[in-house]
């Protein structure tokens, strides 16, 4: 009887959790088992590990195998595990270097010719790996690029199975990261290629100073989903932390673009308006991967002609909103994935959709009931709400003689950043990074504004237009504007901008 072990790593959600891998060659007939709660796929691997190794030219026991993933009581999921099953088996023969395989994590699916293929999930299982303590991770060549991420820890990467099997006996070395090409920013439209809309642009930039949610109404081709897809480009850089965690969740999706393993821009996530609450939220047997509200972690979720959408749909993006998370229960447990995103609402102002609003045949009750299916518990999380109105003529012959109309993504950019410096610097000891974090007890409380600024607010749920909610989040976005006029604190003017956003009544 001969035991050998080697490690590797379940992801779950965007964590990871080390998994050992042992191996018992012993008397019996020849036959692979393997046990730990495998699922199908790695149920699978017993024939698929055995043709890729006697495929590769390397020696198989003919023996009872018996193969253990601990703990046991862990689901494992997929066949990320394919590689360390073949290096525990080897460790159990002798024919490797046993402190190679013991020191080392192994990441990585067999062909059946031994052909080394990338998996879902390369960079959590890095990060889990070394948060362990191990510092060699061997991943598919195809993964060093995202594995390559993972600092202070040796990344390796193998070709195939006999390459991997070769730098375990300490007969090669393995390629790694270093070298690697230096990806460029790709290219995003600018928002000077938008005509008029001065109302909407501004918004957007207030929206993108703070993180505020944005709601878009107006006849279509009007600019609604040009403006949207402009606002990605106003946004800051992702900090290598929020970068970290962003590729994570794509990683774990599978939607990691290969010639970009490194998402440091905010992502636009926009699905279609048919989307169900599982595509959004996430979801899928067994366990559940991440929808589109978590791809849009750190970033922006459009919902172009939201109206359309179904109303659970819409409502399931609630908690989201609220809470920055989705935890998702499945067969085999809770899967938790961060949302912290902005989400941006476009929608026409009724279903006949007439490009000129005196052409509009639709009754009063049949406007009310198309945008009936926002409901008011949702549209009091979106802090911004704009109407949008025809370009005159005169915007195409001279861009409307409005300087600020012709203005660059990259000014904007500038002004933002600025914006939420300001914001990052007074928060930082709070562990908030922008205004729409701040929860609405600390507003109220350590930083209450003054009473001639709070009148407006005062004022305005008297006369029962907001909600205390709605209240919370006029004052988050006082602090966005004021932090993009450059004051320290929001005074009444700051409040009263804030409260327009919600009500066009409200002055």
């Amino acid at each position: 009887m001969a035991l050998g072990r080697a490690y590797s790593v379940a992801v779950d959600g965007i964590d990871g959790q080390l998994v050992e891998v042992e191996a018992d060659i012993g008397r019996g007939l020849p036959a692979v088992h393997v046990v730990g709660l495998p699922d199908k796929g790695l149920q699978e691997a017993r024939d698929r590990i055995r043709a890729a190794a006697v495929n590769s030219g390397e020696p198989w026991p003919d023996q009872k195998v018996i193969l253990a993933l601990s703990p046991a009581t862990l689901p494992k999921v997929g066949s990320v595990y394919d590689l360390a099953l073949v290096a525990a088996v080897a460790d159990a023969g002798g024919s490797v270097r046993r402190d190679r395989v013991h020191e080392s994590v192994f990441l990585g699916e067999l062909a059946l010719d031994g052909r080394l293929r990338t998996v879902r999930g390369i960079l959590p299982a890095a990060l889990a790996a070394k948060r362990a303590g191990y510092k060699t991770i061997v991943v598919p060549t195809e993964a060093l690029p995202e594995a390559g991420l993972v600092k202070d820890v040796e990344v390796l990467g193998a070709l195939d199975l006999r390459s991997a099997l070769a730098w375990m006996r300490g007969e090669i070395d393995l390629q790694s990261p270093d070298g690697l090409a230096v990806f460029e920013e790709p290219p995003r439209a600018d928002l000077s290629d938008v005509v008029g809309q001065a109302d909407a642009r501004w918004a957007m930039e207030v929206a993108a100073a703070g993180g505020h949610h944005l709601m878009l109404v107006g006849p279509p081709g009007i600019g609604k989903t040009m403006l949207a897809h402009r606002l990605p480009g106003i946004l800051p850089r992702l900090t290598e932390e929020e970068a970290l965690e962003v590729t994570a969740i794509h990683s774990v999706a599978g939607t990691l673009p290969p010639d970009r393993p490194f998402i440091d821009l905010p992502p636009f996530i926009a699905p279609h308006h048919t989307a169900t609450v599982s595509s959004l939220i996430g979801g899928g047997s067994g366990t559940a991967k991440p929808g589109a509200v978590s791809r849009a972690h750190r970033g922006v979720l459009f919902l172009d002609e939201c109206a359309e959408m179904g109303a659970k749909a819409l409502e399931c993006l609630r908690t989201p909103l609220e809470d920055g998370e989705v935890r998702i229960a499945r067969r085999d447990g809770v899967s938790r994935y961060p949302a912290r995103f902005q989400l941006v609402l476009a929608a026409n102002p009724c279903p006949c959709a007439s490009a000129k609003e005196v052409d509009c045949v639709c009754s009063p009750m049949v406007r009310r009931r198309y945008l009936g299916k926002l409901s008011g518990p949702l549209l009091d999380r979106v802090d911004l709400r704009v109407q949008m109105h025809a370009v005159s003529t005169g915007a195409f012959i001279n861009n409307g003689g409005d300087a600020d109309v012709t203005e660059s993504t990259t000014a904007v950019r500038a002004r933002v950043a600025l914006a939420r410096a300001s914001a990052a610097q007074r928060w930082s000891d709070y562990g908030w990074r922008t205004n729409a974090e701040v929860p609405g007890p600390a507003l109220r409380q350590q930083f209450r504004l003054a009473a001639d600024a709070l009148e407006p607010i005062e004022r305005a749920l008297r006369r029962g237009v907001i909600t205390a909610r709605g209240a919370d989040r006029a004052l988050r976005v006082a602090w966005s504007v004021a932090d993009l006029s450059g004051v320290d604190r929001p005074g009444p003017e700051h409040v009263i901008t804030a409260l327009g956003f919600r009500d066009k009544g409200f002055h």
